[in-house]
């Protein structure tokens, strides 16, 4: 199982800053969208499916289980989306009873495919006399976290080469869970955000115990499901079509000085005209410097430092290998170590009256200029220019 290739559907984005899709795994191109997965526009019908097995008897019940992620996650989402996305999700009343054990399969993080196909088939072929699978765009199957073998790092998104059909429907992935009671924080917003083509934006060392979290810190969901500040980066709302052309600002390529206005990320509702909330550096043909305000509104209320954030997006780069990467506003200190997953970059924002200088792109310095009514971010930028 691996990541269903579909074809690529272009997208109103049309501004010279926009990066293009890559070959990538969930690349953050934002010039085309891929029709293989669905689009968090508008609403989406999920169903949440419950997996008993045959050795072990659950100890809490769906409805249990359902408040553990809903309303929840769909709040999240309502927040991020300013509105224009609604999750709903349809819950089973009762458990769905597997053929096998919950040994059998072997579930764990990296799981053997052809178990991990079997789990699926078995599941679908269970739930298929109940569950009219084409009236849903997402399913969940939640397992009952008490099974004896049951490993709740095993929650993923699974993507098929060939999808499974069930209702004359094809199911082109599935989210599994397997997430103990309660289970941790924002992680069926984070697995969401795969069904909708968003990468990882952890880094997975390759051994040892090394940080995780050294890329994007507290700063967006798909990089840590535990942040302060979850909410997701302006450009992944640019990908997901929640941001349009008219909430971002370009700089431009041919050098100068010009100066941003920004809102913050999580600022609602989504204002008609004017309302930019990212402003965009193109440094290549697949990177830019991203630039967008947070404060503690929304989905970021308990973020540790407000002001002006950076980070560089590489639409080439795959899931987890760093397709963003957040600027150190302030190298040498850090926040909020008592709750943040990576302290260094807690306070990564820019303030009143700092600055930030990269030579690439020939040379961009940005500085934060301070505040202006209702609480908006004003921002210098100067480059040399680039042509890009």
């Amino acid at each position: 199982m691996a990541l269903f290739a579909g074809p690529v559907t272009a997208v109103a984005v049309a501004a010279p800053c926009a990066l293009p899709r890559t070959g990538a795994h969930h690349s953050l191109g934002v010039d085309r969208w891929d029709p293989a997965y669905p689009r968090p526009r508008h609403r989406i019908d999920a169903a949440m499916l419950f997996l008993s097995f045959p050795d072990s008897r659950p100890l809490t019940t769906p409805r249990e289980l359902t408040a553990d992620h809903f309303p929840a996650t769909s709040d999240f989402y309502r927040r991020a989306s300013y509105g224009k996305f609604q999750l709903h999700a349809h819950t089973g009343k009762h458990w769905i009873r597997m053929p096998s054990s919950s040994r059998s399969y072997g579930i764990k993080r990296d799981w053997d495919e052809r178990q991990r196909t079997d789990y699926l088939r078995d599941a679908i072929a269970a739930a298929d006399p109940r569950v009219d699978f084409g009236k849903y765009d997402l399913v969940y199957l939640v397992a009952d976290p008490d099974a004896r073998g049951v490993d709740s790092d095993a929650t993923k998104v699974v993507n098929f080469d060939t999808p499974i059909e069930a209702d004359g429907t094809e199911l082109r992935r599935l989210v599994t869970v397997f997430e103990q009671s309660p289970p941790d924080r924002h992680v069926l917003a984070h697995e969401t955000g795969h069904a909708f083509d968003l990468p990882d934006l952890y880094q997975r060392p390759a051994s040892g115990m090394a940080d995780w979290d050294t890329y994007v810190g507290d700063w967006d969901l798909m990089g840590s499901q535990f942040g302060l500040a979850p909410d997701l980066f302006a450009w992944e709302k640019w990908k997901l079509g929640w941001l349009t052309r008219r909430n971002v600002s370009c700089v431009p390529a041919d050098g100068g000085t010009t100066t941003h206005t920004l809102r913050p990320l999580g600022a609602n509702p989504l204002g008609a005209r004017g309302d930019r909330r990212l402003a965009v550096v193109r440094t290549g043909q697949y990177e830019a410097l991203a630039i967008e305000a947070r404060d503690s509104e929304g989905n970021d209320r308990g973020l540790c430092s407000e002001g002006v954030l950076l980070y560089w997006v590489r639409s080439d780069r795959a899931s987890t290998y760093g397709p963003v990467k957040v600027v150190d506003g302030h190298p040498g200190t850090h926040g909020c170590s008592d709750g943040s997953v990576y302290p260094s970059l807690a306070d990564a924002p820019l303030g009143k009256g700092d600055s930030y200088l990269t030579g690439h792109g020939g040379g961009v310095r940005v500085e934060v200029m301070g505040h202006t009514a209702g609480d908006r971010w004003r921002v210098k930028v100067t480059r040399k220019g680039t042509g890009a």
